[in-house]
């Protein structure tokens, strides 16, 4: 193997692969800490995977002789890190890499690219999916919030993806809360005509919506029962899937709401974060809407900080009611809205509440309140 490549470009290479690196520190298996460099094909490929997710990544470069192997990933991205010429040269000797530029040259301990973990293959690319990456990275940004890690229910750790033929559904719940964001198929191709499910985990969600570029260039998604797998021209990401039974979500939707508020997005986002000032531990927030009122209050306390309240222009309709919420939970729901105002439709300070756009039907929130004795 031998190549030259130009500094910025391999280090956004390494930059895409380079989070799979960090989750495989704890590894016990010492090759999963190396990324594999190969040149197949006349493409330039950094590959890396912590088999449960796998990162390719192709750049441009003059290619002089095909080959590759596989070396530590930290100490080859310290050393791009810190060089300090644009072009550099990259050449595999006696099982090792040598890194040259005008002023340096480093050797690098190598292992045969045959000892790096096979990389799986999708079963049937012949069924594809086919969505702006830009769409789809911000339908995913939209509910990746709601998901959680969970040892003792993985299917929380994951996003569904329902396919219903005309549209997709997203949706991500850690049994507080739950987010579903809906594509329709005016913005989305593919040539699948039956309906399915699949959960896919919060890592390789949280990788795709990182380092896909935000633009309207098409990204390719197939599905098999245990795979799924993200393509660009550039980069491909293939992960395993998680088996499971989605939580089903539909019956805790609200369908009618006692009380009902518009209110002012950035007001609210701005009372959120200057309340919470005084909030506990629990993140406790509590909000008030009166009954023929024009405002609505946001109030925080503290036994040892003390207490403030904020006021709120807005529109209320229903009972007057008080409801206490994990602000943190709460903004989460807010920020990713797009609208200037914001619906939040409440139920007693014991049942789950619902955050969307007013007018739009392709997204809500839910959240569960904080109850109280």
């Amino acid at each position: 193997m031998k190549i030259i490549i130009l500094k910025n470009n391999l280090k956004n290479g390494l930059d895409a692969i380079g989070r799979l690196g960090a989750d495989s520190g704890s590894s016990t298996l010492p090759i999963l800490k190396n990324f594999l460099i190969e040149i197949i094909d006349n493409k330039i490929k950094l590959i890396m995977t912590n088999l449960e997710i796998a990162i390719t990544v192709f750049m441009p470069g003059k290619i002089i002789e095909d080959g590759g192997l596989t070396v530590p990933f930290n100490i080859f991205n310290s050393i791009i890190n810190n060089i300090q010429a644009e072009r550099i040269d990259l050449e595999e000797k006696n099982g090792n890499l040598i890194v040259k530029t005008d002023n340096y040259r480093a050797k690098i301990q190598g292992n045969k690219k045959e000892e790096f973990p096979i990389i799986p293959k999708i079963n049937n690319k012949e069924l594809f999916f086919k969505i702006s990456t830009i769409n789809l990275k911000k339908s995913l940004s939209s509910i990746v919030g709601a998901a959680q890690l969970s040892e003792v229910k993985p299917e929380l750790g994951g996003i569904l993806f329902d396919f219903q033929i005309n549209n997709l559904k997203l949706a991500a719940t850690d049994s507080f809360r739950l987010a579903e964001k809906t594509i329709p198929d005016t913005q989305f191709n593919t040539n699948i005509d039956y309906a399915f499910k699949t959960i896919i985990p919060l890592k390789t969600i949280q990788e795709v919506i990182r380092i896909f570029k935000d633009d309207d260039n098409k990204i390719d998604i197939n599905f098999d029962p245990n795979q799924v797998f993200f393509k660009t021209e550039n980069i491909e990401v293939i992960s395993r899937v998680i088996n499971g039974n989605f939580p089903d979500y539909q019956s805790i939707i609200p369908q009618s709401f006692e009380t009902e508020v518009n209110l002012n997005k950035d007001q609210l986002i701005n009372a959120l974060k200057l309340t919470s000032s005084f909030t506990d531990r629990l993140n406790e927030v509590k909000i008030i809407a009166g009954e023929k009122t024009k405002n609505i209050e946001i109030c925080s306390s503290s036994q040892i900080l003390g207490d403030n309240q904020y006021l709120i222009p807005a529109k209320i309709k229903g009972q007057s009611v008080e409801i206490i919420f994990n602000w943190r939970f709460l903004l989460d729901g807010i920020k990713v809205l797009d609208s200037e105002d914001i619906f939040l439709g409440l139920n007693g300070y014991n049942r789950p509440a619902v955050i969307k756009s007013p007018g739009d039907i392709s997204y809500f929130y839910v959240l569960m309140p904080i109850k109280t004795n």
